[in-house]
């Protein structure tokens, strides 16, 4: 089999190496006063359901604001548990599960959106957003239970979060321009999660079971 290429390979990978030092000091004090990664993940999954529920009502301000507290909740469970030294994978499986669903919620809001303004190709996009998530995480997932490291892309976690925080904010400046945003935010989120799904599998059509 190739040999796959050295990590970090995403933007992801390098913010989180980059912040590691402030969210080790971050976590080792959150579980020095006994709360559980598991409390944080949840927390997380109910900040952005609030979250979407205001991008479905177009409060924008109180979408971007929830959104940008989620961040370091995203982070923070992994490294409680880690000063935890918890070593059971079950903290894993729940971050990732309830991160498909955190992903599910934001494009429902934006769905719910348009749908309720009549603009049912526009939500098709915000669906077609969920989906290329979905693979992208999908592929990885698969790839992980044969031995193989998936984490390339150019579309990453990281740089969809940007996005969509690019998306709730520049209504706050340009409210004129609102839809227009949202438009191209989904567009932009729509190809570039397909398009790195479709990267992912070809990564691994290329690394596996190849000899």
């Amino acid at each position: 089999m190739t040999t796959p290429p050295a990590s970090p390979v995403t933007l992801s990978d390098k913010m989180r190496k980059a912040f590691a030092g402030l969210t080790t000091r971050a976590g080792k004090a959150v579980a020095g006063v006994g709360i559980q990664p598991d409390w944080i993940t949840w927390l997380g999954l109910i900040v952005v359901g609030i979250g979407a529920v205001a991008i479905a009502n177009g409060q924008w301000a109180l979408a971007f604001l929830l959104m940008l507290i989620s961040l370091p909740l995203d982070a923070l469970d992994g490294a409680v548990a880690r000063a935890m030294q918890r070593k059971d994978r079950r903290g894993g499986v729940l971050d990732s599960t309830l991160d498909r669903y955190a992903d599910g919620l934001i494009a429902a809001g934006f769905a719910y959106y348009f749908a309720a303004r009549g603009e049912l190709t526009i939500m098709l996009l915000a669906l077609a957003g969920m989906i290329g998530t979905f693979a992208v995480s999908y592929v990885r997932a698969r790839a992980g239970e044969a031995d193989l490291s998936v984490k390339i892309g150019f579309f990453s976690r990281f740089e969809r979060i940007v996005t969509l925080l690019i998306m709730l904010a520049l209504p706050l400046i340009f409210p004129d321009f609102t839809t227009q945003i949202l438009i191209l935010g989904l567009l932009v989120l729509a190809i570039g999660t397909n398009l790195t799904a479709l990267q992912r599998l070809w990564y691994v059509y290329k690394h596996l079971d190849r000899g």
